[in-house]
């Protein structure tokens, strides 16, 4: 059963990535000269990005130090370039246990200010100070062996079994992945406003990727509720 589940855990990984899809907070960082409603110019979206990355990665690191404990802080925000990627950003981990944060080409591309890069990195770092990679693992570790469980007592055989174990790890995983999606804006909202970015505006990306709806094990919630998330907690800082 453990060599067995180490199957179901490398469905987690496919899991892990985040789709890609006001309130003035005192201060805001400098923008690029493109218009708040137009796509920024390549030169315009790496100078915007070395920007966003020298800002928000030292009050992530501090966030995470302020609220975690042992947890390696030393965030490496890198850039996907591999060919014909949609446009997504996510957090993982390299070998050594070091939390990465990578953005594709596209992503970059695909936002129209600097707010909205920041809320981004802010949102991903918030997954790794909230420790939802760890947890997803977890909750597809209990959902293989609960699923394995019913197909041995049921009867079924070896293939039965290996299936429901596969099935039972992606209903695990995704079991509390909206829930997780919430925390992270919620956290990442305050990454955001900490850096001197304004996360209102940073999260008007939700206003412009498709809407997920509220469907069943659907891995990212509604984009009104992430709205909402970040509209509450902006109140609250």
């Amino acid at each position: 059963m453990i060599r067995k589940l180490s199957l179901a855990l490398g469905l987690v990984a496919a899991l892990a990535a985040c789709e890609t899809v006001t309130i003035d907070q005192g201060g805001s960082a400098p923008q690029p000269a493109a218009s708040a409603g137009a796509r920024l110019t390549a030169n315009q979206a790496a100078r915007s990005f070395v920007r966003v990355v020298q800002t928000v990665e030292p009050v992530a690191e501090r966030e995470c130090r302020n609220r975690t404990q042992g947890v390696n802080c030393d965030f490496n925000i890198v850039v996907d370039d591999r060919a014909g990627l949609p446009a997504n950003a996510y957090q993982t981990l390299d070998r050594n246990g070091r939390p990465v944060i990578a953005f594709t080409l596209a992503m970059i591309a695909t936002v129209r200010n600097e707010d909205e890069l920041a809320f981004v990195m802010g949102h991903e770092a918030a997954h790794h100070i909230a420790g939802h990679i760890g947890r997803q693992q977890q909750n597809a570790v209990a959902g293989a062996v609960i699923f394995a469980g019913l197909a041995t007592l049921s009867g079924g055989d070896a293939t039965a079994v290996r299936e429901a174990q596969q099935l039972g790890a992606q209903v695990g995983a995704r079991t509390y992945s909206k829930d997780f999606e919430l925390e992270a804006d919620a956290l990442g909202t305050i990454i955001t406003a900490r850096a001197g970015y304004k996360p209102l505006r940073g999260a008007q990306f939700f206003a412009r990727i498709p809407d997920p709806g509220d469907k069943f094990l659907g891995t990212h919630p509604p984009n009104k509720a992430r709205l909402d998330v970040v509209r509450r907690t902006v109140a609250g800082l």
